[in-house]
């Protein structure tokens, strides 16, 4: 029997496995070497059972007293599980046996990350790189630990210190492209990337993230290159594709990027995302039949699209099929209820469909929620001076003045509302204004009451700010 027991388990781990499954079943003590234990644990970590690791860890501790890495992988196990106080009490023990082990500080820093308590996670972090070989993880730790602090400029110090140690740290790179968004620090970001390129010309992380910066600073043009690149060298990188197309849309370019979009089926599932984008190309195209396909297919996939829904509606609008419209709208709304689109939409479709009332609280809903939007504003005191209600118009215009000061739009509507109401030198006034904001529009005035085109005074006054 003695004979038996001479086997190297360590060569195939399932012997380790069956003989401590084995052992369980037999209420037994059996004796296993270090490396037999560690192949045991690993073997129900990858089976997705942490229960049992962690009784596995506890014969361990019991056999190898002294053996520092069981009490560590017992913590790992008992994060992986939420009991952070044991995971604590299991690196305090693996601490006094080996001191100069980076995981225990690694480890107690994500606990303390997890937990939001940052000094702690930092100081722990400190520790871990003072006694570990390789550091770029932990630098990458130290980073997400300032982001959560809001301090994006250290995040991005610690970031290159990661990429210095390695230039393949792919989620170093994205967080710090996130970093530099933050910090609306673009130009900075493209210096970056563009250097960093010149090192790793191959890395399609970092073509991407270029691509990304360019596309804020709306240097489309160069974006497009960048996601190509980033295509060329990982060709089905799904999101490239799709930030391409968003590129395209941007330079009107609109059949280019349906197809660009389509391409990102053949490396991923279709999203309600993609295909709500496919839906406002054609929609941008007047081919709204095939806008209202994908829009629909979008909220088949992804009920929650509520831009799909409000796509849905605008292609209806396109048509004149106002009633039909505002049911998609306000489905779009049910799911988005802060869109000022969304209400101006339906504020637009009832007024088309003569629900005056209606129209004038989504209005005010649009307003509310975005008053710096002109055109509203236009639009609903247009509806009130139609209702003959010239004063409450006069209001919504001076509201809207108050909040768009430099909106040479609102002065010239005003213009005409004053003349309507007969206070010409009012009016007068506000024509001065209008046209010392922007003398280019006054056509706007003649637009909303052609006959002022008969009134000298204004015409006179118009001519000395335009000829």
């Amino acid at each position: 029997m003695e004979e038996d027991f001479e086997f190297d388990f360590s060569e195939d781990p399932r012997f380790s496995v069956e003989r401590y499954e084995e052992m369980i079943r037999n209420k037994d003590q059996y004796f296993f070497d270090a490396q037999a234990f560690e192949s045991i644990i690993e073997y129900y970590i990858e089976k997705n059972d942490p229960i049992k690791a962690l009784q596995v860890t506890e014969y361990a501790i019991n056999q190898h007293p002294f053996a520092a890495v069981f009490s560590i992988k017992q913590a790992q196990l008992y994060v992986a599980t939420n009991q952070f106080d044991l995971a604590f009490e299991s690196l305090s023990k693996a601490e006094t046996l080996e001191p100069s082990e980076p995981d225990i500080y690694t480890i107690r820093g994500n606990i303390f990350e997890g937990l939001e308590r940052h000094e702690e996670a930092l100081q722990n972090y400190e520790k871990a790189l003072a006694h570990a070989e390789t550091t770029d993880e932990i630098l990458l730790h130290i980073a997400y630990v300032y982001q959560s602090m809001g301090d994006y400029e250290s995040s991005v110090n610690y970031l290159k210190q990661c990429l210095q140690q390695n230039m393949e740290n792919q989620d170093a790179l994205y967080e710090l492209a996130f970093c530099y968004d933050v910090l609306d620090k673009q130009e900075e970001s493209i210096k970056f990337y563009e250097q960093y390129i010149d090192n790793e010309p191959y890395s399609y992380a970092a073509w991407y993230n270029l691509g990304n910066a360019f596309n804020k600073m709306d240097l489309y043009e160069k974006s497009i290159d960048a996601y190509d690149y980033a295509i060329l060298i990982k060709d089905n990188f799904a999101s490239a594709y799709f930030n391409k197309g968003n590129a395209l849309v941007h330079l009107d370019r609109y059949s280019e990027a349906i197809d660009v979009y389509k391409q990102t089926f053949e490396y991923e599932p279709p999203s309600g995302d993609t295909y709500c984008a496919i839906g406002e190309c054609y929609e941008k195209l007047e081919r709204m039949d095939e806008a209202r396909s994908y829009y629909k297919k979008a909220v088949k996939l992804d009920p929650a699209q509520s831009d799909a829904w409000f796509g849905i509606g605008v292609t209806l609008d396109f048509e004149e099929r106002y009633f039909e419209s505002l049911y998609f709208y306000k489905k779009a709304l049910d799911l988005d209820d802060k869109n000022a689109d969304y209400w101006f939409a339906i504020a637009d479709a009832q007024y088309k469909l003569k629900q005056l009332g209606e129209s004038e609280k989504a209005y005010e809903k649009v307003l509310e929620l975005n008053p710096v939007d002109i055109e509203a504003w236009l639009d609903y005191s247009s509806i009130l001076f139609e209702q003959d209600k010239l004063s409450s118009a006069i209001e919504v215009i001076s509201e809207g003045i108050k909040n768009n000061p430099d909106a040479a739009e609102l002065y010239y509507r005003m213009v005409a509302y004053l003349f309507a109401a007969s206070e010409f030198s009012e009016a007068l006034i506000y024509l001065e204004t209008a046209l010392n904001t922007d003398p280019e529009k006054h056509h706007i005035l003649f637009e909303y009451l052609p006959q002022l085109h008969e009134n000298k005074v204004i015409v006179d006054i118009i001519n000395r700010y335009t000829r």
